[in-house]
């Protein structure tokens, strides 16, 4: 242990401060997608070793101190959830959804260098300056009033542009209204424009990683057309850090590996230096729950969803969400309101997600203080 000074008061003072503002804050937010009903403290210990996965997960490093057994349970794991080829698959755990998104447009325009990229006007902000990291041209594609892609935009869109091999980014969750698009259906308007070289790229940052337990099951995955698909672990599972998992074609992959030396491993990752606590925490919890408790994880956030949705249309609000989605949508309450539950709010409407974490009590509090703060107004 290097020796050090302890802190001063006055810093640790500003310590014991942030973390009442954190427990406080985190008991009252419903608008974003983060799970918070986790307890890894069986892994504490952990937090005393510099975890690095540097390199390739399935690769040995000369670097020996991390995650990487678990980090490839992982992705196996996710792999046959999301249907890969039996023997084409591959992944890592990334730093987050928008980082597995990279990856995927990163795959395609190595794969189809002169390719145009597709995604509707409801796909999550970084892509667009993912694209613009890679360089690659890209066209918006209109939404459908739920947020689910416009099929005949798309369809007309890229028979405009035929001679041009095609990368998709398909939303399994869009941000605002948790609207999935239909992966089977575009690989069909693909086959019927005669479209022969395609990416299709699945972003499923929250939905993603449960809509596999839904009947009947959303056309998301590699059976369904998908090429990649990138997942948050932080959403629907659960973590302190940020983190996600994307899966691939080992095929595709195998075009952008290469040696390094330095590391005993191959670059095939988007970063250097890999954070190895994440695996670990992602491997714990899928331990932990196995696929019944990630169903069950499921089945509660959509009855919570149909709770919410039911109890605000009770007090006149027009509530909605798209079909087996955790996103209820509804008008904007009083800033108040949205400033104490950290509502996400875009064009006149706010959301609530029915993570895991999110019961009744917390649901009817809501409620009861938007409805109040509505007759005060």
């Amino acid at each position: 242990m290097m020796n050090a000074n302890p802190l001063s008061a006055a810093d640790t003072a500003q310590l014991e401060q942030l973390l009442l503002q954190i427990k406080h804050n985190t008991r009252n937010f419903l608008g974003y997608p983060v799970s918070k009903d986790f307890d890894y403290t069986p892994l504490m210990p952990f937090l005393a070793y510099p975890l690095n996965n540097l390199g390739d997960p399935f690769v040995a490093s000369t670097y020996s101190v991390g995650s990487r057994e678990m980090e490839k349970y992982v992705v196996e794991f996710f792999a046959r959830l999301f249907r890969a080829p039996e023997d084409d698959w591959w992944g890592y755990v990334t730093n987050g959804g928008s980082e597995g998104n990279l990856y995927g447009l990163y795959l395609a325009r190595e794969l189809y260098p002169k390719g145009m990229v597709y995604y509707s006007e409801a796909t999550h902000y970084s892509v667009q300056k993912n694209l613009h990291l890679l360089d690659m041209p890209s066209i918006v594609i209109r939404t459908q009033p739920n947020g689910e892609i416009d099929y005949d935009d798309l369809q007309n869109t890229i028979r405009m542009n035929r001679h041009m091999p095609v990368i998709i980014l398909a939303n399994i969750g869009t941000t605002m209204t948790e609207a999935r698009d239909d992966v089977g259906r575009i690989k069909s308007i693909l086959k019927e424009l005669a479209i022969r070289h395609h990416y299709i790229h699945a972003d499923g940052a929250l939905s993603g990683s449960y809509s596999a337990f839904l009947d009947p099951r959303p056309a998301f995955d590699f059976q369904d057309g998908a090429d990649s698909i990138a997942i948050s672990g932080h959403k629907f599972i659960g973590s302190p850090i940020p983190c996600g998992v994307v899966v691939a074609k080992r095929s595709n992959r195998d075009r952008i590996a290469r040696s390094v030396a330095y590391i005993g491993s191959m670059d095939t990752t988007i970063t250097g230096s890999r954070n190895g606590h994440s695996p670990l925490f992602l491997w714990y919890a899928i331990r932990r729950l196995g696929l019944a408790g990630l169903k069950e994880r499921a089945v509660h956030s959509l009855e919570m969803a149909a709770y919410t949705t039911s109890r605000l249309k009770e007090h006149d609000i027009p509530a909605w969400r798209n079909r087996d989605a955790i996103t209820v949508v509804f008008p904007d309450p009083a800033p108040a309101i949205r400033r104490k539950w950290q509502l996400a709010s875009e064009g006149g409407w706010s959301h609530i997600i029915c993570m895991p974490n999110v019961h009744r009590q917390q649901i009817d509090q809501f409620i009861s203080e938007m409805t109040t703060a509505a007759v005060e107004v």
